[in-house]
């Protein structure tokens, strides 16, 4: 119930959506008898879309959930696993082109292969399984194993959950196919804005975690305020940090987290 209402409420607050059924509705009131609330509505739907694409808004609200786990440092002890959240391939795209399609934001799974050349002892796990509230039945799993095996990393070495449909089932899931081990360290690798949600999720079901943010979207300097970067990317970044503080906030809400912004 809650991944569906999740979904439900996230497609109507989705600042792109909002904006365009904003706009919309104006159009439909300005041809009705309140001509003048729906060219208010129009003004505002347009004020809106220039204020979230064209200020800084958008990389003032990423910058903190990306910059609130450092990486870790170079010479940490092997982790017992690398635990790789799903989300970075297209399954449909894949499925149907026979090969695997990262998504804009998928460096995640490149980066699990990496990590798992650098500590040829830890186990590679990935966790995912369909977000969608219609599953097309295409697996997003396939698609990493397919990757990971052709770049070179040891099928005998990964583990695969695939029905996690959120973080929480993420962390559950995985838990139960992997039984961590109090003494034992996983690496979360994530996007830089998941991190903390995630962080947050797994300490909750008594993981020891060490974060391993990738897929950064801010520059982490002055740069992300200059207009040269804003404008569609602003109100991408915008969308993406509307969507983690909220779901920061209901996580914590319903016992999922510990912390309202879990930190290091």
């Amino acid at each position: 119930m809650f991944f569906v209402i999740s979904k439900l409420l996230w497609a109507l607050v989705e600042p792109f959506n909002f904006l365009l059924i904003l706009g919309l509705v104006g159009v439909l009131l300005s041809f009705s008898p309140r001509p003048r609330l729906g060219r208010r509505l129009c003004i505002a739907s347009l004020l809106l879309f220039g204020i979230v694409s064209f200020s800084p808004l958008g990389p003032s609200l990423l910058r903190p959930i990306e910059d609130r786990f450092p990486l870790p440092a170079a010479n940490m002890p092997a982790p017992a696993g690398i635990i790789v959240l799903g989300g970075a391939l297209d399954e449909d795209l894949t499925q149907s082109r026979h090969e695997p399609v990262l998504m804009a934001l998928g460096g995640r799974v490149t980066e699990g292969a990496v990590l798992a050349r650098r500590f040829p002892t830890s186990r590679l796990i990935f966790t995912g399984g369909s977000s969608s509230l219609h599953p097309s039945g295409a697996d997003e799993a396939a698609g990493v194993r397919e990757l990971w095996t052709e770049l070179g990393i040891d099928p005998a070495r990964m583990t695969f959950e695939t029905k996690s449909r959120n973080t929480w089932e993420n962390a559950l899931f995985t838990r139960a196919l992997i039984g961590p081990k109090p003494q034992e360290t996983f690496l979360i690798v994530t996007a830089a804005w998941h991190i903390p949600r995630a962080m947050g999720v797994f300490r909750k079901l008594g993981y020891h975690v060490i974060a391993y943010p990738t897929d950064y979207m801010t520059l982490g300097d002055t740069r992300d305020y200059s207009w040269l970067n804003l404008g569609t990317a602003g109100l991408v970044m915008f969308q993406y940090a509307l969507h983690e503080w909220i779901g920061l906030a209901a996580y914590h809400l319903t016992g999922k987290t510990d912390a309202w912004f879990p930190a290091p």
